[in-house]
């Protein structure tokens, strides 16, 4: 898999989050309709601009309606409309957000949240593109407004429990991105911290020891939360450097301490698999992540042990499990030895370091010979959004 380059809006550095920002840039090429879904606070309505932006309508308006909060009369009045005297209060006559939309996009986001008669009239919005103002009786207008919608619910549960219409998910669900939640794109939290702290006046730096917590950390509010907690982190602090005594108690708990490895290992695992499902290799995608500082030589450390448990201890076996070429050998030797990633061979030599119980890897075995020179030392390494 080739890498997606970062954006303006959206920081990219996992696997996961690769996949979706490649499908956003694909979809703004279409006028497809597209259903973005995610927790709260993953950044869905940045999806929505990097679509709209990257399309042929980028010269036109973005739109955008949270159907969460509204009464139904307000969200009908917003989103189609209204003429002059049609309600008490409307004194002049107000297009809609999708007449505003015209030829651009409209965002309407918490779609989940609309009552089943408002997803009635979207629908049939959608069938024929026209739209008549509430209270109005000049003929129907014709809106070319293309639809991105998004939503943090299931809504396969809720078509299912009769909340939502299935023939409306069916139509805004043409194109379908699922932003992931933090917690399972932890390669993400160092690039996102950089930039967000990057946007200070002054020059801040997170430690090692911070990223590592905040890796740790389960973000429930996302990357929403990341950022309020950078911001306060920096604002409290006064320092120029940020380590784990400048984060919030709820970061920085003994249980968050304790487990700090596992993280680790965790970065290990989802690097192993990216190179082992056959999207990835060493020299194209985690050299460059390394050189960035996105991570740490302990997680390159981390990766090689991962390694080694496949390859029983041979050092020349990760070349084609790392997916380098045999000429590589020296190179990568070199690379361990001078960034202090190497690690002891010999307990993995007859199998006596079990894998790691977290999940298996895609690759069976690899069995090569022995490095000239005894390999010591341990170590790690980190990922950016």
């Amino acid at each position: 898999m080739d890498t997606v380059p970062s954006s303006p809006r959206i920081v990219v550095s996992s696997p996961d989050m690769q996949t979706a920002v490649a499908l956003a840039r694909r979809a703004a090429d279409s006028d497809a309709k597209v259903l973005i879904t995610g927790e709260s606070g993953v950044g869905k309505e940045l999806f929505a601009h990097e679509i709209h932006e990257h399309s042929r309508r980028g010269a036109r308006p973005l739109i955008t309606l949270n159907c969460a909060g509204l009464t139904e009369t307000l969200l009908e009045s917003e989103l189609f409309g209204h003429a002059k005297g049609s309600f008490t209060g409307a004194y002049r006559d107000k297009p809609g957000k999708l007449e505003l939309a015209d030829g651009g996009t409209l965002f309407l986001d918490e779609v989940g949240e609309m009552s089943l008669r408002m997803q009635a009239l979207l629908l049939r919005f959608l069938e024929n593109g026209e739209v008549q103002r509430v209270g109005g009786s000049e003929r129907l207008r014709q809106v070319d407004a293309r639809i991105v919608a998004a939503t943090n619910r299931n809504l396969a549960e809720r078509v299912a429990s009769g909340d939502f219409r299935e023939d409306l998910l069916y139509r805004l669900r043409v194109i379908h991105i699922h932003v992931p939640p933090l917690r399972d794109r932890r390669l993400d939290i160092r690039p996102l911290v950089e930039f967000f702290a990057s946007r200070r006046v002054r020059p801040v730096r997170f430690t090692d020891e911070a990223i590592e917590l905040l890796q740790r950390y389960r973000w429930p509010g996302n990357v929403r939360e990341l950022q309020n907690i950078v911001e306060q982190s920096i604002w409290q602090s006064g320092a120029p450097e940020i380590g784990p005594e400048h984060l919030p108690t709820m970061v920085r708990s003994t249980e968050a301490l304790v487990h700090a490895r596992e993280r680790r290992r965790q970065v290990a695992d989802d690097l192993y698999e990216a190179l082992s499902s056959g999207g990835y290799s060493f020299w194209a995608h985690i050299h460059p992540l390394f050189l960035a500082r996105d991570i740490t030589r302990h997680d390159i450390r981390e990766l090689v042990r991962r390694g080694l448990q496949t390859t029983r201890g041979s050092y020349r076996g990760l070349l084609a499990l790392f997916k380098m070429d045999p000429q590589d050998y020296q190179r990568f030797h070199n690379f361990l030895t001078a960034h202090g990633c190497k690690v002891e061979f010999r307990e993995y030599r007859n199998g006596l370091a079990a894998p790691r119980e977290r999940r298996q890897p895609a690759l069976a075995g690899v069995v090569g010979e022995l490095p000239p020179a005894s390999v010591t030392g341990p170590s790690d390494f980190h990922v950016r959004a």
